[in-house]
């Protein structure tokens, strides 16, 4: 039997090197994009989770600029900063803050019809 090298296993823990690349489990940032509908075909984009150390203002003005539209920064209690901008702007917001380097692609969660 000396042939044989048994080898007990100890406390081996799979999800080891998951728990140490994602040490703050659920702290990931996320930027929400939503759309509000209003009255008929109006609508309303929201976006929220930015962080605090980007100025909201400057953003507000190139995407006022870049999709020829209107819209205004609001402070929500909860939410903290949102910027608001009329009509759908989802996929337009989602791809200038990607070519931005504001935010990562996989950061950005769509929310809407």
């Amino acid at each position: 039997m000396s042939d044989l090298d048994v080898q007990i296993p100890t406390a081996f823990d799979p999800f080891a090197d998951a728990n140490a690349e994602d040490s703050g489990a659920g702290t990931k940032e996320y930027v929400h994009i939503r759309i509000q509908q209003r009255n008929g075909r109006k609508s309303l984009t929201t976006v929220q989770g930015l962080k605090k150390e980007f100025s909201y203002n400057k953003i507000l003005k190139d995407l006022k600029k870049e999709f020829c539209c209107n819209g205004t920064v609001v402070q929500d209690p909860e939410l903290g900063q949102v910027i608001q901008l009329q009509g759908d702007q989802r996929k337009n917001v989602s791809t200038f803050l990607v070519l931005a380097g504001i935010v990562k692609k996989d950061n950005i969660k769509i929310h809407g019809f």
